[in-house]
């Protein structure tokens, strides 16, 4: 984490084994301090075993909802994040000391994978981004999570037989409370699809997930349609098409209309250079709590300065 110094307040989110708390624990000292946060108290019992047998006194381990950070051991100097939440959550930046630093992953868009990870300064109690980088961790969740395979959230419906898929689609406000519309579309991709290669070069998935949530498109979708493989596109109540991380499109039918919109991203990604995530621009949006948890949304502007809210 840049810039860890002894004598640092730490707080980590997500205790895991214990072993990046211990590190944590040498790099700011003996006058330093770390608060390691999990929802797991299998978690945080044993790893609070393994410090104290190793003699490290500067870190202890909770359990607990690190959304909501923890003001007993606040204000922190650092913050760093082993798991995903749903946005940056407020506690995180009212807990954080004048020009202290978050580095966490985000999501990017309203569906499962669509993640980089952000460095965040806050002062004068407002945070700014900045950067970004590749990567993400298992989405931040009420209780253990025991299927490491099911995204922890925006799971709008799963198949668990005869073969395990999954949809998430960011229009499931639209959707009923019998989520007749994810399930039809899962079903769509399932069940006598069409299926066809990507006639490009292999698919760079962490540029293509990033150039897609730069859309701001309300209809992207992320599906696991097969085992260990992501698959990401367009859909709506009536149609549907993904491309997986193989490269294999498949779709509703041959003519289905969120396939031309999956073909024109494609085409899109593929005319603008495949660019990188970090080319992208990070804004953070502020969510008031009357939509869901309090916090900021982290958004991305693609190279060209536009976030297209189209199609």
């Amino acid at each position: 984490m840049a810039r860890l110094v002894s004598g640092t307040n730490v707080a980590e989110f997500g205790t895991g084994s214990g072993y990046s708390g211990a590190l944590l624990a040498q790099l700011v000292g003996p006058t330093g301090q770390v608060t390691s946060l999990d929802i797991d108290h299998y978690l945080t019992r044993w790893a609070n075993l393994i410090h104290h047998d190793r003699g490290l006194r500067n870190v202890r381990c909770y359990t607990a909802d690190g959304t909501a950070g923890f003001p007993s051991r606040a204000p922190f100097d650092r913050v760093v994040a082993w798991c995903t939440p749903p946005l940056l959550p407020e506690a995180w930046v009212s807990q954080m000391v004048d020009g202290g630093l978050v580095v966490a992953p985000l999501p990017i868009a309203a569906v499962p994978n669509m993640t980089v990870v952000a460095r965040i300064r806050v002062r004068n109690g407002q945070p700014d981004v900045e950067a970004i980088f590749t990567g993400g961790y298992i989405e931040a969740t009420a209780s253990p999570k025991g299927d490491l395979d099911l995204p922890g959230r925006w799971v709008d419906w799963e198949n668990r037989v005869p073969a395990p898929s999954w949809i998430s689609v960011a229009w499931r406000g639209k959707d009923n409370w019998r989520n007749s519309g994810a399930r039809a579309t899962l079903d769509r991709l399932v069940k006598d699809a069409h299926i066809e290669p990507y006639d490009g070069p292999e698919v760079d998935w962490p540029s293509w997930r990033t150039f897609v949530a730069a859309k701001g498109n309300p209809y992207v979708t992320m599906a696991g349609l097969s085992p260990d493989l992501w698959a990401l596109g367009h859909s709506t109540p009536t149609t549907a098409a993904v491309i997986q991380q193989d490269g294999m499109i498949v779709a509703d039918c041959s003519d289905s209309p969120s396939l031309a919109v999956l073909r024109g991203w494609l085409s899109e990604w593929e005319a603008a250079g495949r660019p990188a995530p970090d080319v992208h621009t990070p804004i953070l949006v502020r969510r008031d709590s009357g939509q869901g948890p309090s916090g900021w949304d982290l958004r991305l502007i693609d190279p060209s300065g536009t976030r297209s809210l189209r199609r």
